[in-house]
């Protein structure tokens, strides 16, 4: 069943959008403090589609992100009350309570293993709002840990360019199935 193969033709014809550049701005600063997609899943396909284009796509979905984790950090100082009712609702109150935690040990680190990894950053942005981190270095943390990671997938897809897009356009659908397979099979032992 070839599913993947045209959701993939799909996306690349996007990320050649003229308005692709601001709709991927959009996510990044809604995904810091908001919003559940990561904006990978947009920068990866644009930075393969426009190589040439990629360091660009990396540095605004970076600055995106910091904007947007700003606003989560607000949040956080100003409107936690009204956003915790979300944190249960949506079970982000456990990685809230365990985020706190790492903050107490971990402080600039945190953030920025947070913005570098795929735990959900926008726990990580309201909680240093809701524990009053100094704005400084919350911020270079996120600059350092969201630019290391979103210069890396534009990197890593702009070395494989044409070559990788082809590559993929012809595995897509077998890495698809296998994705959901391994996902199944997590999803059963846990």
């Amino acid at each position: 069943m070839r599913l993947f193969s045209a959701l993939y033709s799909r996306a690349m014809q996007w990320s050649r959008h003229p308005h692709a550049p601001r709709y991927l701005a959009g996510l990044s600063f809604a995904e810091s403090s908001f919003f559940p997609i990561p904006p990978d899943v947009m920068l990866a396909p644009m930075s393969l589609a426009q190589p040439n284009r990629a360091w660009y796509l990396a540095a605004l979905t970076t600055a995106a992100s910091v904007l947007g984790g700003l606003l989560g950090y607000f949040i956080g100082v100003f409107a936690f009350e009204l956003i915790e009712p979300w944190l249960h609702e949506l079970g982000y109150w456990e990685k809230y309570l365990h985020t706190k935690i790492w903050f107490d040990e971990w402080g600039f680190w945190a953030i920025f293993l947070a913005g570098f990894s795929p735990i959900p950053y926008k726990v990580f942005t309201i909680t240093a709002g809701v524990i009053a981190m100094a704005l400084f270095p919350f911020l270079l943390a996120s600059l350092v840990g969201r630019g290391a990671r979103f210069f890396l997938v534009a990197g890593l897809m702009a070395w494989g360019g044409e070559r990788m897009e082809v590559a993929l356009h012809r595995y897509v659908d077998r890495l698809g199935w296998m994705l959901i397979v391994l996902f199944a099979v997590i999803f059963l032992i846990m």
